[in-house]
């Protein structure tokens, strides 16, 4: 089953590459953009056909060494 995990820096958490990216398009002259985030999106295949088991897996693997709970949040897609 594949797996698609959207991982995202807490709104009130700093993000130093966003603000390097920020500045890097402003100083290329692309002044209309106001905000810049990176995210991350991690893409797992796992040989199990049970979607429940399959979601807790992956939580259980975000919360153990895919996300940093204190600073990130996620999101969990499954693709049957």
């Amino acid at each position: 089953m594949r797996v698609t995990v959207h991982v995202t820096r807490r709104p009130e958490i700093a993000d130093p590459q966003g603000k390097a990216v920020s500045r890097a398009l402003a100083d290329l002259q692309y002044d209309k953009v106001r905000q810049v985030r990176i995210d991350r999106t991690i893409h797992l295949d796992i040989d199990n056909d049970d979607p429940e088991e399959v979601e807790y897996q992956v939580d259980s693997m975000c919360n153990a060494v895919l996300v940093n709970p204190v600073l990130e949040d996620y999101h969990v897609e499954i693709h049957k």
